[in-house]
């Protein structure tokens, strides 16, 4: 991975604003409250949002993407038959004996294996090279600058998080000083320094929140779809071809993949999904397994008619590169 800072520009804005967000709250509610008992409740309930805020985002700053296994790289000999062979298809015969030792179900467009010629390996599923980091990613949803370092699989979980507890940061600090814009609005309030810390604190709440809410909607359908942003913009092709809900084994389930099976952890930034971002169980698997589950699916409000293909045919096989 290339030695990039993770403290950029982008999080050093981040920390700054909350910081600008705290201190301005703090005046106001030294300020223009009075009973002890409500200042020390506001602090309270502030202070625990802004750790939950700055402890989550730490963590998917600091928590690195995780590579694929040593078994999914080529070996030596492999690596040298493969790159002295000039016939492509030999090459693809080559990636096929590989693959089949490997749990990957997931293709190019094409119908070949997804072999990353930067890194020299087979692909997992889901796993994609990030050109910003250098290397391939498992589960990789996106490069968030905001971060400086990339969602995956290993910091999906605290991204989530990170949005939602920046959501509520701003929603509390929004709506503790709209009662005193209004005082402000009407003539109520006659302190001059605090109408102008007022003012900035409820129009920078609001600014984030509104920008926050939708980026943390979109990404709350991304979770109960199980799909990764990089998924929703290019749906995934299996060996019968592309199937946008190749992964989606129902709310509760996809729920569990990204949080894991205990409640308790859901909330706070500790490693818990399922796995170990190598393989994710699919549909199709669920479905041969359990044949109700093929029915549900008809059920769902965006189900589409799936013709049925042959799994005995062999897609023809190619190597995807990146660019």
């Amino acid at each position: 991975m290339k030695n990039v800072p993770r403290m950029c520009c982008a999080p050093v804005y981040v920390i700054s604003s909350s910081e600008i967000l705290g201190g301005k709250i703090l005046h106001v509610t030294s300020v223009t409250l009075s009973n002890p008992a409500e200042k020390v409740a506001y602090l309270i309930i502030f202070h625990i949002l802004f750790v939950l805020f700055v402890w989550t985002y730490w963590k998917s700053i600091f928590t690195l993407p995780v590579q694929p296994g040593k078994k999914y790289h080529m070996s030596y000999a492999d690596k040298e038959r493969y790159e002295n062979e000039e016939r492509p298809e030999v090459q693809r015969q080559i990636l096929a004996e590989i693959a089949r030792k490997l749990p990957v179900y997931t293709r190019t467009g094409s119908g070949g294996i997804r072999f990353c010629d930067r890194c020299q390996l087979i692909k997992p599923d889901r796993c994609h090279h990030c050109s910003v980091c250098a290397i391939c990613v498992l589960k990789m949803d996106h490069h968030c600058p905001w971060v400086n370092n990339c969602i995956g699989f290993s910091n999906y979980k605290f991204f989530l998080l990170f949005l939602a507890y920046s959501l509520l940061y701003c929603l509390y600090i929004a709506a503790t000083v709209f009662k005193y814009f209004i005082k402000y609005w009407t003539g109520e309030l006659t302190n001059g320094r605090s109408k102008f810390h007022i003012l900035f604190l409820l129009f920078l709440a609001v600014m984030f929140f509104v920008s926050l809410m939708f980026l943390f909607g979109y990404h709350c359908w991304l979770v109960s779809r199980n799909r990764s942003t990089l998924e929703a913009f290019s749906t995934p092709v299996f060996q019968n071809g592309p199937d946008k809900n190749g992964f989606n084994l129902g709310f509760v389930k996809n729920l569990q993949q990204v949080f894991g099976e205990e409640k308790k952890l859901w909330l706070l930034p500790i490693a818990s999904s399922q796995g170990d971002g190598h393989f994710f169980p699919m549909r199709a698997l669920c479905e041969a397994q359990n044949p109700l589950l093929s029915n549900e699916e008809q059920w769902e409000d965006d189900g589409i008619d799936e013709e049925p293909h042959d799994s005995g045919e062999a897609a023809s096989l190619a190597i995807e590169r990146e660019t």
